[in-house]
C-alpha cells in the first residue's frame, strides 16, 4: 500500500535518489526544498524550504514518515573556524531539522505508526581532523534523535543514518578528480566511496515496516571506516 512521506531537501544526491526510488514505488511524496524547480515530477506537493532560514511548512493531515536531508561539509582546522561557522552548521543540520519535525509532528501522530530518518556523519563516532564544526552539529542531531525516539515511542520511530563520504554534489570538491577519488576510496576498508542509491535503499528500509522493531539507532553505511581496521 502506498504511503505518504515528507522529504526535506531532495534536489540532489541522496535526496534525489530517494525521491526517484520512492516515487517509483507509488508513494505519495511531499517535498520541501530550496530549489523546487529541480524536484522530480510526480510528487504530490512541493514547497519552498531553506534550512538556513526556515519558513512555515504545510503538510497533509497524515504522514507515514519524514526524512531530513540537508547537510553541510565545512572542513577547516579548528583555529580557523569562527562562531558563525558553528552557527551555520547547527542551523542547517540541527535547527532546520527541529523546525521541520515540529511542523510535521501532528501529521506524524495521525498515522498508525510513523518513521523519521535523520542524517549524521561518520565523523561523529570516528574522530577526524578538520571536522570539528560538522561533527559537533551532527553529534547534536544524534542526541536529538535518541531523545525523540524515547519521547515518541511507540507510535513514531526515529533513526539516524551516518554515512561516510558519498558521491554527491555536496562532496564534489573532495572527489573532484581521479586522484582525490582514489585516495578517498583507499581510506575505506571496502576500497570504495559511498553511492547515493545505496544510502537511499537504507532510507527506504528505515521508513518501511521491515524496520518496525528499530528505533533510536545510528546506522553507518561507511565502507567499514568506523569499525574495521586492515593490516598494512
Amino acid at each position: 500500500m502506498a504511503k505518504s512521506y515528507a522529504l526535506i531537501g531532495g534536489t540532489s544526491g541522496i535526496g534525489a535518489a530517494c525521491i526517484k526510488q520512492m516515487a517509483a514505488d507509488g508513494n505519495e511524496l511531499h517535498v520541501a526544498c530550496r530549489h523546487t524547480e529541480l524536484v522530480a515530477k510526480g510528487c504530490a506537493s512541493v514547497q519552498n524550504f531553506d534550512a538556513a532560514t526556515p519558513s512555515s511548512l504545510s503538510w497533509p493531515a497524515k504522514l507515514d514518515g519524514l526524512v531530513y536531508f540537508p547537510g553541510t561539509i565545512n572542513l577547516k582546522p579548528f583555529h580557523r573556524l569562527t562562531t558563525d561557522d558553528f552557527i551555520k552548521d547547527l542551523q542547517v543540520n540541527l535547527l532546520g531539522a527541529i523546525h521541520a519535525l515540529q511542523s510535521a509532528l501532528p501529521a506524524l501522530k495521525a498515522a498508525e505508526s510513523a518513521s523519521v530518518v535523520l542524517f549524521s556523519t561518520v565523523a561523529v563516532g570516528q574522530g577526524m581532523p578538520f571536522h570539528a564544526s560538522i561533527a559537533a552539529a551532527k553529534g547534536a542531531v544524534e542526541g536529538l534523535a535518541a531523545s525523540l525516539a524515547a519521547e515518541w515511542a511507540p507510535r513514531i520511530r526515529v533513526n539516524v543514518i551516518a554515512p561516510s563520504l558519498t558521491d554527491t554534489a555536496l562532496a564534489g570538491a573532495l572527489l573532484a578528480d581521479d586522484v582525490k577519488r582514489a585516495a578517498a576510496a583507499k581510506r575505506h576498508p571496502l576500497q570504495a566511496v559511498g553511492d547515493a542509491s545505496d544510502v537511499a535503499d537504507l532510507v527506504k528500509f528505515l521508513l518501511s515496516d521491515s524496520s518496525r522493531f528499530m528505533t533510536g539507532q545510528v546506522l553507518r553505511p561507511d565502507g567499514g571506516l568506523s569499525s574495521v581496521r586492515l593490516f598494512s
